[in-house]
């Protein structure tokens, strides 16, 4: 991951999240609500966070400003509190004598070291339980919400792009492999359930493969930064190529000269990375608007 899934950006001037912090299906989640819900209604949106996870006040603020257009929007905990924002990866080289520092790059490659230790412990067999108990919960609290808009929206920056990939193609409702039923009818009918989201949004993803796209079920915008060697291009033109393939609707914005993580809510100087911003956050929200 680069460092913008693993730090925040300067909060926008002025703004302060507004949603909860609570729990649901026995996860941590932020709930941030359109401010005339439940009197009006509502779609139900599932916000799937880079690693910055969900104490990040920029995620937080990200969440609210989809409610702001009408959203209520679940932000789970996806990484049980093991944010890579945590000492574990961002002072990785902290305790490094200099001597040590140059023996290992200096601390760019002991925290590259660590962020890849981060990520071998948050694989889909962890977080995808968490995913479904969360959607469960979902179900069961804001049933009016799921029901309004047809089913759930998703969602995902960065880290959490991959998994609404994952939810929404072939097998987005089955148990993960390392804890599937042993049955083998059981798991062959795990294997080719459906997705458990109606509509997708991404934005810059990573460890994402070509068969996350290709296995794609529901429709979904794919906003992407040219060249990106976190989500190559490569890999983004093979899934779209089975998509288009397959007729499963679509859409694919790349912008260039823009880092990765640059759709994630936070402040700019540059004008031009801003402007992006705001558009992607645009597109994103149309996408969903629109189905």
């Amino acid at each position: 991951m680069g460092e913008h899934c693993t730090t925040d950006r300067p909060s926008p001037a002025g703004e302060v999240p507004t949603g909860e912090l609570t729990k649901l299906g026995d996860v941590d989640v932020y709930i941030a609500k359109p401010a005339d819900y439940p009197h009006s209604p509502s779609k139900l949106l599932l916000l799937l966070t880079g690693g910055t996870g969900l104490k990040s006040a920029n995620n937080q603020l990200q969440a609210d400003k989809f409610a702001s257009e009408g959203f209520l929007v679940i932000m789970p905990d996806q990484f049980g509190g093991d944010t890579a924002t945590g000492n574990s990866v961002t002072d990785a080289g902290a305790e490094l004598s200099l001597l040590e520092r140059i023996k290992m790059g200096v601390a760019d490659t002991a925290k590259a070291f660590m962020i890849d230790m981060w990520l071998a412990r948050h694989t889909p067999e962890k977080v995808l339980p968490i995913l479904h108990k969360v959607i469960e919960g979902a179900k069961e609290e804001f049933a009016d919400a799921v029901a309004n808009g047809g089913g759930i929206y998703a969602v995902g920056y960065c880290f959490g792009a991959r998994y609404v990939l994952l939810l929404g193609g072939e097998g987005g409702n089955a148990t993960p492999q390392s804890a599937a039923p042993k049955d083998d009818e059981e798991s062959q009918a795990a294997a080719t359930s459906g997705p458990v989201i109606k509509v997708g949004a991404i934005a810059h993803g990573t460890q994402i493969a070509p068969e996350d796209i290709s296995k794609l079920k529901v429709p979904t915008i794919l906003v992407c930064v040219e060249n990106d060697p976190l989500f190559p291009d490569e890999v983004r033109i093979a899934g779209v190529e089975a998509l288009e393939k397959a007729e499963i609707e679509h859409e694919v914005k790349v912008y260039p000269e823009v880092p990765h993580g640059f759709a994630v809510l936070g402040d700019y100087e540059d004008s031009k990375i801003k402007e992006a911003q705001q558009l992607a956050f645009g597109q994103m929200l149309g996408w969903l608007q629109a189905h």
